[in-house]
């Protein structure tokens, strides 16, 4: 697999291919300022984009004949290292594209891996990189090897089939048997770490659990920072997180609160990326309740919602509950179309992370929820059991507290699993008449 580096001298420059369906032209502009982003991210400056509207795509090349000799062309004239594609290429197609330009052929799916890995920070992420890109690098072995032929068609003997014998294909078969063996062992180590990373948020599960989602660089993190004064890392670049990060949320009363920053979503965000990330998405899957962070400075912040419903969707969290986050609203072009949009998700709220404006109104909102997991109970234990004392108080809002004699009466608010758990130090009593709402 290419690895993204940038020379000595700067960016590498690469032309950019967006190849879309033709009824996806309004999306062309976006799409193409989005992949100039993402190839900056990876040490690209793009010096040329050719763009392409195809009513059926080419099964060899994916662009027609006319459009790789203007691309061909343009790389000549802008002395462009790469073509970078704005679509998921099969190993035939990048191959194939790769000999007609004599040139390196990034798609897709590659910038994103590779964005990913040199984003990793942690032993999982990097852990769950590696296994992706393995197993996007063994579809493409062929290609790794085409040196081998070509030196073997220029040989005695050659006749240029243009197909790989001898030592290319033994070798191939040698890469294919390791990169089977290096998939088999990077999945068992993710497998373990998500085993951890369950019986972590199992062992959270006493606690209310939030997590942050939404399209990369929407301000997960600068949220994260504004509710929780957190500190975490706050940056404006594309997957600037990828490692989940947690902290301690107070709401008032409401001192059993956990929030997650998770990573970034994409559009077409690719499927063994989203595999590999299991453990890391547990949080999303496992939560109480969802933030749906959107950029509403986007000009396609619809079709990035629509994006992350995707998303969320493959990993089984759509139905979790859930509050649409409507971010960077003193960016916003158009506050007239903000508050339409948001009409049409019930109980979304509109919020700058960056200035605190609605931040207020986002945690009235997150009350709401919390409160619906809320029981009120008396509690009473001896009064020299200080070791409850302070458990049930770090735990639960207190109401009330009375001396019985030698036993402490406290009237608490919390969620029922904290009276669960605090059924086990003390003697619970619920009222007949529920206060759970």
């Amino acid at each position: 697999m290419t690895t993204l580096k940038t020379t000595d001298h700067g960016p590498i420059p690469v032309v950019l291919v967006v190849a879309g369906c033709t009824d996806a032209r309004e999306l062309e502009a976006d799409r193409t300022q989005e992949m100039i982003n993402l190839l900056d991210t990876a040490g690209r400056k793009v010096v040329a984009t050719a763009t392409q509207h195809l009513p059926k795509i080419a099964a060899g090349t994916y662009i027609g004949s006319g459009k790789i000799t203007e691309v061909k062309s343009l790389m000549k004239e802008h002395g462009a290292q790469e073509a970078a594609f704005d679509v998921s290429l099969s190993p035939r197609q990048q191959r194939n594209l790769e000999e007609t330009l004599e040139a390196t052929v990034l798609d897709y799916d590659e910038i994103i891996l590779n964005i990913f890995a040199s984003n990793a920070r942690t032993h999982q992420a990097r852990l769950a990189v590696e296994l992706a890109q393995t197993q996007y690098t063994r579809g493409r072995l062929r290609r790794m090897w085409t040196h081998l032929d070509r030196q073997r068609a220029g040989g005695s003997g050659g006749g240029g089939s243009g197909f790989l014998t001898g030592t290319g294909e033994k070798q191939i078969e040698m890469d294919r048997r390791l990169a089977r063996k290096k998939i088999q062992d990077l999945r068992g180590q993710l497998d373990e770490i998500a085993e951890r990373a369950d019986r972590s948020v199992q062992t959270r599960s006493k606690a209310f659990n939030i997590a942050l989602v939404g399209y990369t660089n929407a301000g997960k993190s600068t949220l994260m920072n504004a509710l929780t004064g957190a500190g975490v890392l706050a940056e404006n670049r594309l997957f600037a997180t990828l490692d989940t990060r947690t902290a301690r949320l107070r709401l008032g009363d409401h001192r059993n609160i956990v929030l997650s920053d998770t990573v970034g979503f994409i559009r077409n965000l690719p499927h063994s990326l989203i595999a590999s990330f299991h453990a890391t998405l547990s949080e999303v899957r496992e939560a109480d309740l969802l933030l749906h962070v959107v950029d509403s400075a986007s000009p396609v912040m619809e079709e990035q919602i629509a994006a992350v419903t995707k998303v969320l969707e493959t990993i089984e969290a759509h139905n979790v509950p859930m509050i649409t986050v409507f971010n960077k609203m003193d960016a916003c072009p158009s506050r007239t179309v903000l508050a339409a949009v948001r009409r049409r998700h019930k109980g979304a709220v509109a919020i700058s992370a960056f200035t605190g404006e609605g931040i207020e109104t986002l945690r009235d909102a997150i009350a709401v929820h919390v409160e619906r997991t809320t029981a009120t109970a008396e509690v009473r234990y001896p009064v020299t059991d200080g070791a409850t004392d302070a458990w049930v108080r770090a735990r639960a809002a207190i109401r009330s507290e009375t001396l019985d004699g030698e036993t402490m009466v406290l009237t608490v608010a919390a969620d029922e699993n904290i009276l669960g758990e605090l059924e086990g130090r003390a003697k619970v009593t619920r009222p007949r008449a529920s206060s759970r709402k």
